[in-house]
């Protein structure tokens, strides 16, 4: 029991000191208003510019090398992929997806 009691009492000290809150957290102008406006947390980002690199990325979506394009056809083909581990990404489509010559 008296052991209890000691450890109880350890615990409240323990706690206490955690969770004191010193006055030099409360100084900070954020304590009381943690949360910013929308247009003051967005003024050091221009819209024009957000706009531009939007355009930019979907620009370079759009206008992919014929290598790239087929890297990622090759990529979602499973054994395609696994013939490009051993023999490259142009070998492998090559070997998969390559028109076949009929006569």
């Amino acid at each position: 029991m008296r052991t209890l009691i000691i450890l109880t009492v350890l615990a409240v000290l323990v706690v206490a000191s955690t969770c004191y809150e010193s006055h030099e957290s409360m100084e900070s102008h954020e304590y009381l208003n943690p949360f910013i406006n929308r247009r003051r947390a967005n003024d050091f980002i221009q819209a024009d510019m957000r706009l531009e690199a939007i355009s930019r990325e979907r620009i370079r979506e759009r206008n992919k090398a014929p290598q790239e394009r087929q890297r990622e056809i090759c990529e979602d083909y499973y054994p395609c992929e696994l013939y490009a581990f051993r023999h490259g990404y142009p070998a492998a489509y090559r070997h998969y997806f390559a028109r076949r010559r009929t006569k």
